[in-house]
């Protein structure tokens, strides 16, 4: 029961990066700085924090 309510935890994780990944991004102002986080960046963060939280709850 664990099992499955882990894998359906992190369908639902990986579904929603990736709509948030997917969503369009604004273009940058001509003023912004270029150290500005990319919308990737910020998708791969989020994914390796699920990585690491659902790994480490799995203890796989």
């Amino acid at each position: 029961m664990a099992f499955s309510k882990a894998m359906f935890l992190a369908a639902v994780m990986s579904v929603l990066v990736a709509v948030i990944s997917a969503a369009e991004a604004p273009a940058p102002s001509p003023t912004s700085p270029a150290a500005a986080v990319s919308p990737s960046f910020v998708a791969g963060v989020l994914a390796a924090g699920a990585a690491l939280a659902f790994g480490s709850a799995l203890r796989i």
